[in-house]
């Protein structure tokens, strides 16, 4: 229709205005509206692009909405994980190892021999000349030795007695011989008059 409609004013025009013939101007109006007629009748992309446009609009279209009456699926709880505490480990005492056992701690050995001081008791030495064998050089080898009183005498064992004998020098063997752990005990537990009246038979 538009064709038809552009070669009739394509016509009239060449008639009126041109002052053509009647035979070319119908010539030039058919040529005009063929012309005009492909022109307007091509798609010149339009066709394509809606058909692109629709095409994109259907794919970014949102999904059909779900079914109201269909209950909803319940999400699942996010589960806590549990929390494990490590028990604790008393870092101040060392692991044992396997197999072992602990060693028993040794006992401490009593000192050997005799009870000696470093100084008489109370600033004042027994007489150790009371008993017999005891001389003045004696005594002060006794002290010199430890010894400053009766009751440490009276205590000596045995093994005592061979411990102080082999500290005797020149003296050796006197302990045993004058029996002065026997006088020294009858000093301590009977008193020194006692002791005295019977130092004058011997009664040891």
């Amino acid at each position: 229709m538009i064709g038809a409609a552009a070669g009739l004013v394509a016509f009239a025009a060449l008639t009126i205005i041109g002052e053509f013939d009647l035979t070319p101007a119908v010539v030039i109006g058919a040529v005009v509206a063929v012309l005009a007629g492909l022109i307007l009748g091509m798609p010149w992309g339009a066709g394509d692009g809606a058909g692109d446009r629709v095409r994109f609009a259907r794919a970014v279209s949102p999904p059909a909405a779900a079914d109201a009456s269909r209950p909803a699926e319940p999400k699942p709880e996010p589960v806590a994980a549990a929390v494990v505490s490590a028990p604790r480990s008393d870092a101040s005492k060392p692991a044992a190892k396997p197999g072992t056992k602990a060693k028993p701690k040794p006992k401490l050995a009593k000192p050997a021999g005799p009870v000696r001081l470093t100084a008489p008791r109370n600033g004042k030495a027994d007489d150790l000349k009371e008993i017999e064998g005891i001389g003045p050089a004696m005594e002060k080898l006794l002290n010199s030795l430890g010894f400053y009183h009766f009751d440490q005498i009276a205590t000596w064992s045995d093994a005592d007695v061979a411990l102080v004998d082999a500290d005797m020098k020149t003296f050796k063997g006197r302990i045993t011989r004058d029996k002065w752990v026997s006088q020294a005990r009858i000093i301590v537990t009977e008193g020194l008059e006692a002791f005295r009246e019977r130092a004058k038979t011997n009664t040891y």
